[in-house]
């Protein structure tokens, strides 16, 4: 699952009026019945909603944009062309009074984004659902400084598929199988079977394993993450993350590897039986063998953004689960391999 991601605001279902508090702009949260919003998306990325407060002092629309909001010549130059809207379609002069509770929209220009290599491979599609196989270093949903270069955003680019929304998430970092919803009203019910575990869930990684040393079947340990920090931890306390391990393959890599000189390679099959961030990479550091390519475990590297050059070698290979609304059964396997060299890798990432 993709650890921390948050929804970006400009990717979820407006939600109908309601009472923000007094505190300034409260952008939309995610979850809420789709409603159509009042200005087409750009690019594949809907318009930014803000709300404005009850008890507010500003006397129009505009004064509250230009105050409260980032880029106060930008949204000057919206307002001039007439691409600022209320929920109710209206337009947004500089004369529109102020309208406690209710949302206004505008699109914000995007910075440049450096192209995530790799494609996304579509592995089903049917009238509720797409599976896609995601490439490394693509973000599931926008946040940051990853918006365009997105799986959510690639895909709404497309005919017929801009109301898909992820009913789960991948790390940015983590390749792999994806199951995205076509119709929002049935998103909630996809993103309840990852939340009761009925997801089996099975994943693939290549760890550097000192020579000698043997792993566990199972690990099971309490891990926590700390809001604001990279990494996150295991502590003592009661067991809240549970991963089964299987070694698939292992060789001499003789002196490559990010722990000692004496480092195998080693290809596991991991199946969480839950889902804490960061989790797979948190045991597998834990346990002495981290995954190649890690950027935070068992230390934090400092990558360039876009940098490449070196994938985390970690893929979600396969999703089973029964269908909620058709109770139809489902096994979705990724169509890329991870090799025991970056050039395997690679090879099979191109499949």
């Amino acid at each position: 699952m993709a650890a921390g991601d948050r929804d970006d605001p400009r990717l979820q279902p407006p939600p109908p009026p309601r009472r923000p508090g007094r505190g300034g702009v409260a952008p939309v949260p995610g979850g809420a019945a789709p409603v159509s919003a009042p200005l087409p998306a750009r690019d594949g990325v809907p318009p930014v909603r803000f709300s404005m407060p009850i008890g507010g002092v500003w006397g129009t629309v505009a004064e509250f944009l230009l105050d409260r909001t980032r880029g106060a010549a930008e949204v000057a130059r919206r307002l001039d062309s007439g691409e600022v809207r209320l929920g109710d379609g209206t337009t947004v002069t500089r004369d529109t009074a102020y309208r406690p509770g209710e949302w206004v929209y505008l699109h914000r220009d995007l910075p440049e984004e450096t192209p995530v290599p790799g494609e996304i491979v579509v592995l089903h599609e049917d009238e509720l659902l797409l599976v896609v196989d995601k490439p490394h270093f693509l973000a599931t949903m926008p946040r940051g400084r990853h918006v365009r270069e997105t799986v959510l955003v690639r895909l709404r680019r497309q005919a017929g598929w801009e109301q898909v929304q992820p009913a789960h998430r991948l790390d940015r970092l983590t390749a792999g199988v994806l199951l995205l919803t076509k119709d929002p009203a049935v998103r909630g019910a996809y993103q309840e079977l990852f939340a009761t575990r009925a997801v089996d869930k099975t994943y693939l990684a290549v760890v550097a394993l000192p020579a000698g040393r043997d792993l566990p079947g199972e690990v099971r340990s309490r891990i926590e993450k700390t809001r604001g920090q990279l990494q996150a931890v295991e502590v003592r306390g009661e067991p809240n993350a549970v991963t089964r391990l299987e070694v698939l393959e292992r060789v001499p890599r003789g002196g490559a590897g990010p722990t000692t000189g004496a480092d195998d390679l080693a290809l596991l099959r991991l199946r969480p039986e839950t889902g804490r961030t960061h989790q797979l990479r948190v045991h597998l550091a834990g346990l002495g063998a981290p995954i190649v390519g890690d950027p935070l475990y068992p230390q934090v590297r400092d990558v360039a953004p876009d940098d490449f050059s070196e994938p985390l070698r970690l893929l979600a290979s396969e999703l089973a689960f029964t269908d909620p609304v058709t109770g139809r059964p489902h096994r979705f396997v990724s169509r890329r391999t991870l090799g025991l060299t970056p050039r395997e890798t690679a090879a099979g990432a191109a499949q």
